[in-house]
């Protein structure tokens, strides 16, 4: 089993309630915006400089204290899995090697955490991808971190998210602001002020509606929802109440709003940390070029082409 366990506050302890130890990853969809490269290359594993983003995901469970992983996982997609197993032979050769740096580097992945699957025939939409983590979850609460974004390491978010559910017992969410034409992307929430006593776990709001995919005119607030969720167990008898809604599919967001609207309490922490979003071309190219930037062993030297690369009048951009 795995080293890694959550160690409940003394705020925790008291209320009565477990905080959540398990994580499950969505990871079924086809991510076409990638074709041809996701053709037969998950989107999940496709590299940010030398780490696909799948691990960055999984470390940032690990982080949080969570130890147990379920990836929900399609056809054509137990690569993922493999990348989380050991690999004798080539773990003997750098070994043979004297490679340290690199045998720790593929050692790690299979010491993050237990790795369990879950296949989603069909993707039918969020909701019913993670109505599949039932029979894994039990009557636990849990985490759910989508498979294209992930926060900034030394700006943790699900710690706090994982503290608050634990207090509350309820649906707890995580947005960050966008701009209002980009509505029509996310889940947008109305909000009003949260409870007194839950401000020192962070920038709380309590969640009054929720709205997927709204176009501009008609969003409630430019307060989108972050792929973080930590939700208690009933999120699965929800999930069977609800009708497909956008885009045909069973939404997730609507399983959170049918237990909102009966009773069960829904808050959100206002992330102002770092995000990397890698569901779109362009954002995932933005995080390759952060990151790398800001590697210690790659950053200087990488930052230093990249302007020269960008003020050149070969690479079209300062053209005259």
């Amino acid at each position: 089993m795995s080293e890694h366990s959550a160690n409940p506050s003394s705020a925790t302890a008291a209320t009565g309630r477990s905080r959540a130890v398990k994580a499950v990853v969505p990871a079924a969809g086809l991510a076409t915006r990638f074709l041809p490269a996701t053709k037969a290359v998950p989107k999940e594993l496709l590299p940010v400089v030398d780490r696909p983003v799948l691990q960055y995901i999984v470390e940032e469970a690990t982080q949080a204290g969570i130890g147990d992983v379920l990836l929900i996982t399609g056809r054509g997609k137990t690569s993922m899995v493999d990348h989380f197993d050991r690999r004798p032979d080539l773990e003997a050769r750098l070994e043979a090697k004297g490679d340290a740096e690199r045998l720790a580097a593929v050692r790690g992945p299979s010491e993050l955490a237990e790795i369990y699957t879950c296949r989603q025939p069909e993707q039918l939409g969020l909701g019913h991808a993670v109505g599949y983590a039932e029979s894994h979850v039990g009557d636990q609460p849990f985490a759910v971190l989508l498979g294209d974004e992930f926060v900034k390491p030394a700006e943790p978010l699900l710690p706090a998210m994982l503290e608050l559910q634990a207090r509350t017992g309820g649906v707890v969410l995580a947005f960050f602001e966008v701009d209002p034409a980009e509505t029509k992307r996310y889940g947008i929430a109305s909000v009003e002020p949260a409870e007194a006593e839950l401000t020192d776990i962070g920038e709380v709001v309590r969640v009054t509606g929720m709205v997927e995919k709204p176009k501009p005119e008609d969003a409630p607030s430019n307060l989108a929802v972050l792929g973080r969720y930590v939700l208690p167990a009933s999120v699965f008898d929800a999930i069977r109440r609800t009708e497909p809604g956008s885009g045909g599919e069973i939404q997730l967001t609507d399983a959170m709003e049918l237990l909102r609207s009966e009773g069960t309490p829904v808050h959100a922490i206002v992330y102002r940390g770092t995000r990397y979003d890698t569901g779109m071309p362009l954002g995932y190219l933005q995080t390759v070029v952060q990151i790398a930037a800001e590697r210690e062993d790659l950053g200087a030297e990488f930052r230093k082409w990249l302007a020269e690369f960008v003020n050149s009048d070969a690479s079209g951009v300062t053209g005259t």
